[in-house]
C-alpha cells in the first residue's frame, strides 16, 4: 500500500452496529480519511449518515464497489466477506475483515495490535488481515500481560456475553421481553434471535454445537488464542454464555503458568499494558463491570487472585466492550498499523 497523506476507505456493512462504531472511531481517532464509502445491502441503499461534518449516502455492496479504495473495513458477515473481500483486494485495497471468514487461514494474519502487531505485515500474501472474535480479543487483552511474564499452559474461560453481540435482533429481543415484564404482561413466547427467553435468564449456548460438544464460539476462543499468541501448546477450554446485558462482554479466566506469577506481578503487568485498565479493589466493591466498560476503548481487568487449588494458578475477570475492542476499534487499529508501517 503506497504511503499517502489521505486514504480512501470503504466500510462494508456500514449500517450495522459494528459498521456504525467504525465510522465513529475513524472520526474520533482522526484517521487520515480522504474519501469514505459506505456500503450495505440493497435495503439500506440511500440511507444518510454524518461523518466529519459531511453527509454520506449508503451504496449497495457489490463486486465493483472498491475502485479507488485503499483500505476496506468489512463488517458484513462471513458470507459477504468471502464473496467481496477478494473483489476489494483485486481493486487494489487492503482488507481488514471483522468476520470469521479468514481468521484461521494460515496465510492470513489474525491481529490484535497491542499483542502481535508484526503479524499484520503478512497480509501481503492475500491482501487481507483478520480481526479476531470479540470474546477472544477481550480475553487476550487480559491474558497477554501475564503471558509476557510466564508462558501460560492452560486456561479455563467462562464468558458472559451481551446481547448486542448477536446484533440488533438480540438487543430488540431483550428490550421486548423486559418491556413486557415491566408492563406486567406475559413475556413474548416467540424468540427470533436466541433459543430461549433471554430476559432474566442466562443461556449457555452461543453459535452452533460441534461434534465434541463445544459450540463454535467456544472453539473460536481456543483456536484464535493459539494463533494470535503463536503458541499451539496452550490448552484452553471455554464455556460461552449469553446474559441479559445490552453491551460489553465479561470473561472469567482461570490459568496455569509455567512459573508462579504473583498477584502483585500480574497487577503491575496489567497496569502497564496498553489498552487495559486495572480495576481491582474488591474490598471497596471496585471491579470490572459492563456498566463501566460499555462505550470505553480499554478492557478492564480485576478480581486478580491466586488459585489456591494449584501451585501456579491465577484467576481474574475482564470486561470489555465487544463493539469496540472486540470489533470496530480493533479493526481501525489494524488499519492504523498498516498506515504507520506502510504495508
Amino acid at each position: 500500500m503506497e504511503r499517502k497523506e489521505k486514504y480512501n476507505v470503504a466500510i462494508a456493512g456500514a449500517t450495522g452496529a459494528v459498521g456504525q462504531e467504525m465510522m465513529q472511531i475513524l472520526e474520533e481517532r482522526k484517521f487520515p480519511v480522504g474519501k469514505l464509502i459506505l456500503l450495505a445491502s440493497e435495503r439500506s441503499q440511500g440511507k444518510k449518515y454524518s461523518f466529519c461534518g459531511r453527509e454520506l449516502s449508503v451504496s449497495v455492496l457489490g463486486e465493483n464497489s472498491f475502485r479507488g479504495i485503499d483500505i476496506a473495513l468489512f463488517s458484513a458477515g462471513s458470507e459477504r466477506s468471502r464473496k467481496y473481500a477478494v473483489c476489494a483486494v483485486a481493486s487494489g485495497a487492503v482488507v481488514v475483515d471483522n468476520s470469521s471468514a479468514f481468521r484461521m487461514d494460515p496465510e492470513i494474519p489474525l491481529v490484535v495490535p497491542e499483542i502481535n502487531p508484526s503479524a499484520a505485515t503478512l497480509h501481503t500474501k492475500k491482501g487481507i488481515v483478520a480481526n479476531p472474535n470479540c470474546t477472544t480479543a477481550v480475553a487476550l487483552m487480559a491474558l497477554k500481560p501475564i503471558y509476557d511474564i510466564s508462558r501460560i499452559k492452560r486456561v479455563v474461560a467462562t464468558s458472559f456475553q451481551a446481547v448486542s453481540g448477536a446484533g440488533a435482533g438480540g438487543i430488540a429481543e431483550l428490550e421486548r421481553q423486559v418491556r413486557s415484564w415491566s408492563e406486567s404482561r406475559e413475556l413474548p413466547r416467540e424468540t427470533n434471535t436466541f433459543p430461549h427467553q433471554i430476559a432474566f435468564n442466562v443461556i449457555p449456548h452461543i453459535d452452533s454445537f460441534t461434534q465434541n460438544g463445544y459450540t463454535k464460539e467456544e472453539m473460536k476462543l481456543h483456536n484464535e488464542t493459539r494463533k494470535i499468541l503463536g503458541d499451539d501448546s496452550i490448552l484452553l477450554t471455554a464455556t460461552t454464555v449469553r446474559v441479559p446485558v445490552f453491551r460489553s462482554h465479561c470473561i472469567s479466566l482461570n490459568l496455569e503458568t509455567e512459573r508462579k506469577v504473583t498477584v502483585e506481578e500480574a497487577r503491575d503487568a496489567i497496569r502497564d499494558f496498553p489498552g487495559v485498565s486495572l480495576v481491582d479493589d474488591p474490598e471497596n466493591s471496585d471491579y470490572p463491570m459492563p456498566v463501566e466498560s460499555s462505550g470505553k476503548n480499554n478492557c478492564f481487568v480485576g478480581r486478580i487472585r491466586e488459585d489456591y487449588t494449584v501451585k501456579k494458578g491465577l484467576s481474574l475477570w475482564v470486561s470489555g466492550d465487544q463493539l469496540k475492542k472486540g470489533a470496530a476499534l480493533n479493526t481501525v487499529q489494524i488499519a492504523e498499523l498498516l498506515v504507520r508501517k506502510n504495508v
